[in-house]
């Protein structure tokens, strides 16, 4: 289907593909990973012919064709809704547009052009374009009011969905996605990833989304080293598998045959557990595909993300009543009662996004609420990582001496300490001196972990903790929280994160609050929870 040949990438003296030969086949959906830098998304454009290679070349079988998610959101801002769908078929676009302007001059002469192209139209499902591209939309959300309007008309999300119903228009053989699931929500992911796990041509895709991932892809990718390799399976099977052979790779005593049958065992474990999945999950073919020769270490490294409290909190945790914001006149949330129970972790929920960030300012003392009071037990620390950390890394100064305002102890003000510290949430060596107001976005993140880490908290806010960060990073720090025996409050847009962390939802609507002990995915599946959603954001209620 799609093959890549002696394809080398060198920018100056760094090499970020070396000689790689592989191939992406029909029917299965493979996850691009690798580390932050590690040239993703340099290989999506180099596939999509937006990028050249240094050397090497990409050939698409004859007749094949590929479809790229657009990654410009104003691209076609002087083209209607729907025809912006349909133009994600180029070459029916272009026979649809001569048809009209053969018409528009209408001759004897064209007649017979006109029939010639209408067999052809007729042959690629032309006439039921319009109505593809429609569903298309409706699936993704954009409702039917909007698909004539122009496409500067729209806000930024929704050009993401009209955007990603261009790529899915007319089942294309090749579908090329750089992070597909950005500013979707729940319901329409959902919809995207049954759509993928029922798709029957090739599929690549690049995403921090690991539930996505999971539900989606037959094969993970892993960049490494300059090298694309394949593994059968989707990515907790890659992570899982190359931990578990990591682990073996130290037990220089354990016999070959043990360590065999280990590994088979562990296959065995996963197999059922995906046969037994309510989800989409990867296609359940990928089940046959797993194998033990494919399973390999990993050179990924992960961040030693432990949160550890100080001491423990008493059963006052929060305290919450009567809460209510607005923002330029629209209410964001009211009548907001929370009781928070030690031991909590709660996923904090809401369709506007600016609820949640405001709620969690109000509880930090950061703003105030236009009604309602809040009150925190007398044994609780709490530490909050924002939703925007700009204001923390505005001063000039290294990265020991930023973590250093932190301290609670002289043995943690000290540089051993406190580069000690920095090398295990990966910045070693010199890196640890680097200024703090040049950081990444990532960076920051992990600069802001580091700092939470040092509060020893016994409750944890978190307001969409995982942007910026990639997969080593949102894993490490998932599996962090899941042991962390504190109280929790996280917003964010990561399934997995949601799903297994969360123990109650508290849903802020501008009608009130939702609130359950119940899991993510319960939650969200609920059918009386679905029709009182629907209820708590109409505008009246």
């Amino acid at each position: 289907m799609l093959s890549v040949s002696n394809l080398s990438v060198q920018f100056g003296k760094r090499i970020l593909f070396d000689e790689v030969n592989t191939q992406f086949t029909q029917g299965n959906c493979y996850g691009i990973i690798g580390a932050n830098g590690a040239g993703k998304s340099t290989f999506l454009k180099i596939i999509a012919g937006k990028k050249d290679p240094t050397s090497g070349q990409v050939h698409l079988e004859k007749g094949k064709r590929m479809s790229v998610l657009e990654q410009n959101h104003n691209a076609y801002d002087e083209y209607p809704v729907l025809e912006t769908v349909v133009r994600g078929n180029k070459e029916l676009f272009a026979i649809k547009s001569q048809i009209d302007a053969l018409y528009a001059d209408y001759t004897d002469e064209n007649a017979e052009k006109i029939g010639e192209l209408q067999v052809q139209f007729e042959e690629m499902n032309g006439w039921s374009a319009d109505s593809d591209a429609a569903a298309l939309l409706s699936n993704l959300g954009i409702s039917e009011n909007h698909h004539y309007s122009l496409m500067s008309d729209l806000d930024g999300k929704q050009k993401v969905r009209v955007l990603l119903a261009q790529a899915l228009f007319g089942n294309p053989d090749v579908l090329v996605m750089d992070e597909p699931t950005n500013d979707l929500d729940y319901e329409t992911i959902s919809w995207l990833e049954h759509f993928l796990a029922n798709y029957d041509n090739c599929v690549i895709v690049v995403s921090h989304d690991r539930h996505f991932l999971d539900a989606v892809c037959t094969h993970i990718s892993d960049i490494d080293f300059g090298k694309i390799n394949h593994f059968s399976g989707n990515y907790t099977f890659w992570y899982e598998s190359s931990q578990l052979a990591a682990r073996q790779r130290a037990q220089q005593n354990k016999k070959a045959e043990d360590k065999k049958k280990e590994l088979e065992e562990f296959i065995r474990r996963f197999s059922a557990n995906v046969a037994k999945s309510k989800q989409a999950t990867s296609r359940k073919k990928m089940i046959d595909k797993l194998n033990v020769s494919e399973i390999k270490p990993s050179s990924r490294r992960y961040p030693a993300i432990i949160f550890e409290r100080e001491r423990e909190a008493g059963d006052q945790i929060l305290n919450v009543e009567g809460l209510a914001t607005s923002s330029e006149g629209e209410t964001l949330f009211s009548n907001v009662d929370i009781n928070l129970n030690k031991g909590d972790k709660v996923v904090v929920f809401s369709r506007n996004s600016r609820a949640t960030t405001a709620f969690y300012e109000i509880i930090n003392g950061n703003a105030k609420a236009e009604a309602g009071n809040y009150q925190w037990g007398v044994t609780t620390i709490q530490s909050y990582l924002p939703l925007d950390n700009e204001d923390f890394f505005r001063s000039q100064m290294s990265l020991v001496d930023w973590l250093r305002q932190w301290a609670q102890t002289e043995e943690e003000r000290e540089e051993v300490f406190l580069r000690g510290f920095l090398g295990k949430m990966l910045f070693s060596g010199e890196e640890a001196l680097k200024q703090s107001s040049v950081l990444s976005g990532g960076e920051k993140v992990r600069c802001m972990l580091s700092r939470m880490m040092m509060l020893r908290a016994n409750v944890i806010m978190l307001d969409e903790p995982t942007n910026h960060l990639d997969l080593e990073s949102i894993t490490a720090f998932n599996n962090s929280l899941k042991n962390f025996k504190g109280t929790v409050l996280l917003t964010t847009h990561d399934h997995e994160f949601a799903q297994t962390v969360g123990n109650r939802i508290i849903e802020l609507t501008p009608n009130g609050v939702i609130d359950r002990y119940m899991t993510f995915d319960e939650y969200m599946n609920d059918k009386k929870i679905k029709e009182l959603r629907e209820k708590m954001y109409a505008v009246e209620v």
